[in-house]
């Protein structure tokens, strides 16, 4: 909201380039305030044990994704993603991340390098 307000603001019937940005924030703002009073005001369960490795394996596989998608290439990334944020499970179920891998790794393909034509490496650059 606050980097909003360098743009031009407008009216609504003329919506200049910092009427949305400021519109969606006051609306995200509003909302978070009233689910914060909520959950002090309304009692509930207390909440459980905090658990720092599934976490720390999802932002990383994130992370990872991140990095690896250029060097990589997609297809790789996409499975060390899935592979790792897998492992913060309790069960891991190697059989089912290996087929879950394999049909994000392909629908992706589809749908950002066949269907939108997107110029991102499939497979690892050879230099």
């Amino acid at each position: 909201m606050v980097m909003a307000q360098a743009y031009p603001f407008g009216n609504s019937a003329r919506m200049g380039p910092g009427y949305f940005p400021t519109l969606i924030s006051g609306l995200l703002i509003t909302l978070g305030v009233l689910v914060a009073l909520r959950g002090v005001v309304v009692e509930g369960h207390k909440p459980g044990n905090f658990h720092f490795r599934p976490l720390f394996l999802v932002l990383a596989s994130v992370v990872l994704f991140g990095f690896a998608l250029e060097r990589l290439g997609l297809m790789i990334a996409i499975f060390t993603l899935v592979v790792l944020a897998s492992l913060g499970e309790n069960e891991f179920r190697k059989r089912e991340v290996l087929i879950l891998a394999s049909i994000l790794a392909m629908g992706s393909f589809l749908v950002f390098i066949y269907g939108l034509r997107l110029q991102i490496p499939v497979w690892p650059l050879s230099y």
